[in-house]
């Protein structure tokens, strides 16, 4: 890609892509590749919402819960749907519930990062900040967790990227492909 078609992508960039996946699929990776190729912000759902919260993840599922968890994604999704030009990766359970994917269709595309649980147990096998993986940091325990959330994630999403095997590279010229179909860039 040359840097004055870079330039002209960046320029035409309309609307937000949102990365939705399981934890492990690559989706901040990718978001920030692309954030890099379109010199777009970036929005990481799960750090904005612990910079607001003051805590981690973990943090807020033990003290309030795992539904006033949810309910924050779904308030930063509807404070984002009103805005455009954002790569958005998504936590991992934003794609459950009905309400944020009409907030995502409203104002983007999404795009479904998969990856096989043995990719994903090797991205996640030393990170502590997975409280839904907590005891759980096995293959079978990971694909069964994918299995629960698979149909959740297709029915959301608008296009679906496989990350096994490839670069961070390769899977954002193919997201860029994406948009470029969608007529979010040119």
């Amino acid at each position: 890609m040359t840097t004055a078609n870079t330039k002209t992508q960046a320029e035409s960039f309309t609307g937000n892509l949102f990365l939705i996946g399981f934890m492990g699929s690559g989706k901040s990776t990718i978001a920030a590749e692309l954030s890099r190729m379109l010199h777009r912000p970036v929005l990481e759902m799960d750090e904005e919402i612990e910079k607001r919260e003051g805590m981690s993840i973990p943090a807020i599922f033990s003290e309030h819960g795992e539904a006033y968890f949810r309910q924050l994604e779904t308030d930063l999704l509807k404070e984002t749907s009103a805005l455009g030009g954002f790569l958005v990766s998504c936590g991992g359970g934003a794609a459950m519930r009905e309400e944020n994917v009409r907030e995502m269709k409203k104002s983007g595309i999404i795009v479904l990062l998969t990856a096989l649980p043995e990719t994903i147990l090797e991205r996640v096998a030393d990170d502590e900040n997975r409280p839904l993986l907590k005891g759980r940091k096995n293959t079978a325990d990971i694909e069964a967790l994918i299995e629960k959330r698979r149909p959740a994630y297709e029915a959301a999403a608008n296009y679906q990227v496989a990350t096994d095997q490839k670069t961070s590279a390769e899977i954002a010229e193919e997201i860029l492909g994406i948009l470029e179909k969608e007529g979010m860039i040119s």
